[in-house]
């Protein structure tokens, strides 16, 4: 691949720099034009910017669909953003699952090659660090499922509170009994919601045991789906040697808890998003 220099003042008018990662020099030199997956706009190339050891991989579009104001009319156009949003993706993975980059959000946009290169010499140290933790490493998702029917059906047996009621009232007068029972329907619905909470911990504790970081996401909103309810998501980082035993972690955690209503679902490998956070970097 090219490695583009361009002094300040030669930059293009019309067009603005595109950036997808940062990477090693050393590494970025290994990548030939070959097989390269496409770029966010099919009729550029993909290309290197470098400065103090470090490479940026960006690739030209056009200024009049990524300033602040074309941006943002686009963006309220799903079908571009989806299309743009997918071929971002496709690049950040194609060279994250071939060496350790600092992969940029969707976005990332500068208005000439020297501020690329102004940025990896300020924040090289940064990057650098970033680079280093990500080495050799890749990013997993976790999703937590809860069906709600199961849960309410078996939270009688798995909550200690309602196990004791239930035992009272098999002992009690019929009665006691009823109004026991009742008592129990009455509590079924907490009772399963904060056994939700204690087996999302659990899950979360697990899973940060078996990986090298670990991040819970936020969950916009709670929809029901072919799963259930979605109602946790974490994000862990891992060593590419340690998977399988992180995913074996997963699969006893979703088997002990399938009588919970429980299921899990493992997502990627991705580029390292959720642990990059710190080179989040502004339009420039």
């Amino acid at each position: 691949m090219d490695e583009t220099k361009v002094p300040d003042g030669q930059a293009d008018s019309s067009r603005a720099y595109y950036v997808y990662c940062v990477a090693e020099s050393t590494a970025a030199k290994q990548f030939s034009a070959d097989s390269l997956p496409e770029a966010i706009e099919a009729d550029a190339a993909l290309e290197w910017v470098s400065a103090n050891s470090l490479s940026a991989l960006f690739s030209r579009v056009p200024l009049t669909s990524y300033d602040e104001v074309g941006l943002a009319r686009n963006l309220s156009d799903a079908t571009w953003t989806a299309v743009r949003a997918m071929r971002h993706e496709q690049v950040v993975e194609y060279f994250a699952k071939r060496t350790s980059v600092v992969p940029l959000r969707f976005g990332t946009i500068y208005l000439e090659p020297a501020g690329i290169e102004r940025m990896l010499v300020e924040r090289a140290n940064e990057l650098r660090t970033i680079i280093e933790r990500l080495r050799d490493r890749v990013e997993w998702g976790v999703n937590v499922y809860f069906d709600r029917l199961i849960l309410l059906d078996s939270i009688t047996t798995i909550s200690p509170r309602l196990r004791e009621l239930a035992e009272e009232a098999a002992r009690a007068s019929p009665g006691q009994s009823y109004l026991i029972q009742k008592k129990i329907d009455a509590l079924k619905v907490d009772e399963a919601r904060a056994e939700i909470v204690r087996l999302t911990d659990e899950i979360e504790r697990t899973l940060r045991e078996a990986s090298q970081e670990a991040r819970r996401l936020r969950v916009l909103k709670v929809e029901a789906t072919e799963y259930g309810e979605l109602k946790a998501k974490f994000a862990f980082l891992i060593d590419r040697t340690a998977f399988d035993e992180f995913r074996a972690a997963a699969e006893r955690l979703a088997q002990d808890n399938q009588a919970s209503g429980v299921r899990l679902e493992l997502t990627g490998p991705w580029p390292a998003y959720n642990f990059a956070t710190e080179a989040t970097i502004e339009h420039r």
